[in-house]
């Protein structure tokens, strides 16, 4: 048993595993998806820049369990990587006016209120909070939305759906994705009111 935990803890702090690998690769496509979007508005190739993310995004997670390879590392990389495309996203969107400012305000404003909370969360001795399933839902209606939007900025009949389903997945999404840093902006209240306060383990467990 003793064995099995001292190696549940060496994986759990690996850094070169390929799940990492693979997320570090995704990481790179952000700067690269918005070159693609704002400089030669290549959307064939922002569209397929997406659909890698949005596959490496399950593949990374899939190989981690399957290989045993999961780590602090990636718990960081995989949500990193999804608010840096979202944050790509609106403001390669929002300058291409293929949605409106308010919007591609709204989103990061979010985040930036869930970061306000993190002094807060480290009163008590925690970093973050686990991910919650509202949270992933959101998430995953804009990776949605996002492509299909820049899909829709086009004419013909396969724009327009594009461009109902885009909105009818951001306005969806937008409205979880609130909704969950609401959440998450509840328990942390809840959190400081059950726990004392506290510093944090030096060994950062």
């Amino acid at each position: 048993m003793v064995e099995q935990q001292d190696d549940e803890v060496a994986v759990s702090h690996r850094v070169l595993t390929i799940p990492n690998i693979i997320s570090i690769i995704r990481l790179a496509g952000v700067p690269l998806f918005l070159w693609l979007v704002l400089v030669p508005e290549a959307d064939a190739w922002a569209l397929a820049v997406l659909f890698v993310s949005g596959l490496t995004d399950w593949l990374d997670g899939y190989l981690a369990r399957k290989l045993h390879q999961t780590s602090k590392l990636g718990a960081i990389l995989d949500p990193v990587a999804d608010r840096l495309y979202i944050l790509s996203t609106v403001i390669g969107l929002g300058m291409r006016d293929i949605i409106p400012w308010w919007l591609a305000v709204l989103l990061p404003a979010r985040d930036a209120f869930l970061w306000c909370l993190v002094p807060f969360l480290r009163t008590r001795g925690y970093s973050s909070l686990p991910v919650h399933f509202l949270g992933k839902a959101a998430t995953a209606n804009l990776l949605y939305a996002f492509p299909l939007l820049l899909l829709g900025d086009g004419t013909g009949v396969l724009a327009t759906l594009a461009k109902v389903f885009g909105w009818a997945f951001a306005i969806w999404g937008t409205g979880l994705y609130w909704w969950a840093g609401l959440l998450y902006a509840w328990q942390v209240r809840k959190l400081l009111a059950d726990h004392d306060r506290r510093a944090p383990a030096l060994d950062g467990g």
